[in-house]
């Protein structure tokens, strides 16, 4: 497994942009897909946004047009960039890996992924 570790998150205003990070160690991160999860107070944990170990994304229907996940394999580092931030936004945010042999398989299940970091507390204000 890998080791992560989010960065980012903050008090913005309702319209502002956020940028997330998250720094992978331990393992060979150019292997693993990824995703962003976040989970709202009295809500469940819920897929934001997923990339491929190639690539390839999914977003969450609410989020298409908005966030973008990307990834920097050099960096061993992933991304959300998350513009038009409105207040439903507000969450913990968790960045997840799993390990795969498949380059092209985005996975959008929580129980898909067995490394996950701390969570980056996103506030969102009016």
């Amino acid at each position: 497994q890998v080791q992560l570790v989010e960065s980012g998150g903050g008090l913005v205003q309702a319209g502002e942009s956020l940028r997330l990070s998250c720094a992978a160690s331990g393992r060979s991160f150019g292997s693993y897909a990824m995703a962003w999860f976040r989970q709202a107070p009295g809500k469940e944990r819920e897929c934001v946004a997923a990339i491929s170990r190639n690539g390839g994304t999914h977003y969450a229907d609410s989020m298409k047009g908005r966030f973008t996940i990307s990834r920097d394999n050099a960096k061993n580092t992933v991304y959300l960039q998350m513009n038009s931030l409105q207040l439903e936004a507000t969450a913990v945010y968790y960045c997840a890996g799993r390990e795969t042999f498949n380059p092209i398989l985005v996975f959008i299940l929580e129980k898909g992924y067995d490394s996950w970091g701390q969570g980056t507390q996103v506030t969102v204000s009016s």
